[in-house]
């Protein structure tokens, strides 16, 4: 059963080291996501699910002990996805066999590894899933009930972006359409609205570039009947893109 969900934003520029000289802009998102991640912890899970958009290489699940890293950024910089293995092979990897090369995480996850060590979590066993932009509402949906079936007490880091069209100079170029889809999306994960997270529709937020869509529809499916309610700690648009961190409980 879910007991407590994070939702943050999944910008590599979330670490300082890639943000570099423009690192203290993105100081109040980072603030909030170490609250959010506070009260995962305090929500004594027996299991913490991270979930973020991923290529399809980074897409399915990664085991605790996956690493990622920085260097497609330009920073030299390692994270582990919680406490870290013996070896930097897997011995049952799915389709791999034993001593398959350890996959690597993708971007979002990385940056979820990174918030993770920068507060220390060692509340629970983590384990990640990367979800594919195309993967259909209803296959998310499924993918967040079979989750929070998982374990008594599970919680999810759900790792995302809104629209990346805000302004004339964001990465999808303006959209009018932006502001109104992320202030939808915002309300409805600020009040833990499992229906309207499920309603999201999947067509225009491709088209509006909201990475996010695909892991909010995983987080609507594992909280279906779990009663929780939600608060934004954080909702902005540097760079004409969506960021909102939210909390579940």
């Amino acid at each position: 059963m879910l007991v407590a969900a994070a939702v943050c934003p999944c910008p590599p520029l979330l670490v300082p080291d890639v943000a570099a000289g423009a690192a203290s802009e993105l100081d109040a998102a980072r603030a909030a996501c170490t609250d959010a991640l506070g009260v995962l912890a305090a929500a004594r899970p027996d299991r913490l699910v991270v979930v973020g958009p991923a290529d399809e290489s980074g897409r399915g699940p990664h085991a605790e002990g996956t690493r990622g890293s920085f260097r497609g950024f330009g920073v030299d910089l390692s994270v582990c996805l919680g406490a870290a293995s013996d070896t930097d092979t897997d011995t049952d990897s799915v389709g791999g066999g034993k001593g398959a090369p350890r996959r690597v995480l993708p971007p979002s996850l990385a940056v979820a590894a990174w918030l993770l060590e920068r507060v220390g979590w060692s509340d629970a066993p983590i384990e990640g899933l990367g979800v594919g932009e195309p993967l259909a509402p209803e296959r998310c949906i499924q993918a967040g009930r079979n989750i929070a079936a998982g374990a008594e007490r599970v919680a999810l880091l759900v790792m995302g972006d809104a629209s990346a069209c805000r302004t004339l100079k964001a990465p999808g170029y303006f959209d009018e359409r932006a502001a109104p889809f992320d202030a939808e999306v915002a309300r409805a994960l600020g009040t833990a609205d499992v229906a309207a997270l499920r309603a999201l529709d999947a067509d225009l937020a491709y088209e509006l570039k909201a990475a996010g869509r695909a892991p909010w529809q995983v987080l609507a499916g594992a909280a279906e009947g779990a009663g929780l309610g939600g608060t934004v700690l954080y909702e902005d648009a540097p760079y004409g893109v969506g960021y909102v961190v939210a909390s579940w409980s």
